[in-house]
């Protein structure tokens, strides 16, 4: 850490993606590490959905740290952090499937983990998904889970990506656009139209349980 810098807020650590950056380009590298531990999980669990070898995951999230981190100064605050991040996620992901000569997809272990963890954003499909407890109800809700999984990977990359910034990791339109590098109607569009194409997948198992819905 650099001599002229400040000591950095406890109170403020995870608070200011911002600010972590701003101390990390002056020299803080205690502040990035702390970026890095805010976001570490969300970008495993979002490479994990495009990537199939689970043991590549964590490498590419390094990866992705790494490129992020030597990019650092550009950034220059148009976009959220995370928003930037998950972009440089992205490419790397996809850099690394080309090498590897495989096709992206969704990790249907990567998408149950996601469920599990503590402390984690939820989205309200996870919600549905985990809110019932007797055994029907979980089985019900593993088989639709299941069902989504596989509509998933069997959208086109740019709504599969789509779908997932709002569903799982919670993104407004606004953040989708700036990360997927697109207008806010096409994001709409494309988030409408992954929609229906799970939907018609999961709306048998639906109609059979009262009070749940897509």
């Amino acid at each position: 850490m650099s001599a002229d810098l400040p000591p950095l807020p406890a109170e403020k650590a995870t608070d200011s993606d911002a600010m972590l950056v701003e101390r990390t380009v002056a020299g803080d590298q205690k502040a990035y590490e702390l970026l890095v531990i805010k976001y570490q999980r969300r970008i495993q669990r979002l490479i994990g959905r495009m990537v199939r070898d689970v043991d590549l995951v964590e490498d590419i999230a390094q990866e992705t740290f790494i490129r992020a981190y030597r990019a650092l100064a550009q950034f220059r605050g148009e976009a959220q952090f995370y928003t930037w991040l998950y972009r440089i996620a992205v490419n790397t992901a996809k850099k690394a499937l080309m090498d590897l000569k495989r096709d992206p997809t969704v990790s249907e272990n990567a998408f149950k983990s996601g469920q599990s963890e503590e402390n984690d954003e939820t989205s309200p499909l996870e919600n549905e998904l985990t809110s019932s407890e007797t055994p029907d109800a979980v089985l019900a809700s593993k088989e639709i889970a299941e069902i989504i999984n596989a509509a998933m990977e069997a959208l086109p990359e740019e709504l599969r990506q789509a779908i997932t910034l709002r569903e799982i990791e919670g993104l407004s339109y606004e953040e989708i656009s700036e990360a997927m590098d697109c207008p806010i109607g096409t994001v709409r569009s494309r988030i409408f139209r992954a929609r229906e194409a799970i939907s018609q997948k999961v709306k048998p198992l639906l109609e059979n349980q009262s009070g749940k819905r897509w």
